[in-house]
């Protein structure tokens, strides 16, 4: 008997150490994965921390642009009265000033049209103006300045240059500007 009890002793002494071993495997896969999901949580915390900084300077960003749109409406409604003509005058004022800068360029207007849109959002009139204009290039060029310095609210959308008799050239041009309603 004392043989088999010291087997049976030398096999719950392996069996021990096995389950010890494998208590100590456990403990550490326990631990390394506590402290791999300790990590995760604090890089997603520092994710939602910096995305709340975010969502907050575009709250503080709203803020202030929602202060300032009084602000805003006045200069559009000052910058609509001052810039743009009246409906009822403004296609002779438009013709005139054409004609104007077109003498002081040495110019002459000629084949000038109007197309109109109406804008019912904004209350205005897109106008839509077609001209042309003949001459040396130098004095094309101070047609352009001109339109550029005008009192007048002009958008140039296209030019177009051609060859003309006696050596001009002749510039097509396609501008916009807009009347009160």
């Amino acid at each position: 008997m004392n043989r088999n009890s010291k087997r049976w002793k030398q096999w719950v002494r392996i069996a021990l150490a096995v389950v010890l071993a494998m208590d100590g495997l456990l403990l550490y896969a326990n631990w390394s994965s506590t402290d791999a999901g300790s990590r995760a949580a604090a890089a997603q915390l520092d994710k939602l921390r910096t995305q709340d900084k975010l969502l907050g300077a575009d709250v503080r960003r709203v803020t202030g642009i929602r202060g300032r749109l009084p602000e805003v409406q006045r200069d559009a409604d000052t910058f609509y009265g001052d810039e743009f003509l009246a409906a009822g005058t403004g296609y002779s004022a438009i013709l005139a000033d054409l004609n104007k800068i077109s003498a002081a360029s040495g110019l002459r207007a000629t084949n000038v049209g109007f197309k109109e849109r109406v804008l019912e959002t904004r209350g205005v009139t897109e106008i839509t103006v077609s001209a042309a204009v003949e001459g040396e290039y130098v004095s094309l060029v101070r047609f352009i300045n001109g339109l550029e310095r005008s009192k007048n609210f002009y958008l140039l959308d296209s030019l177009t240059l051609a060859s003309s008799t006696g050596g001009s050239i002749k510039l097509n041009l396609q501008l916009r500007t807009y009347f009160r309603a």
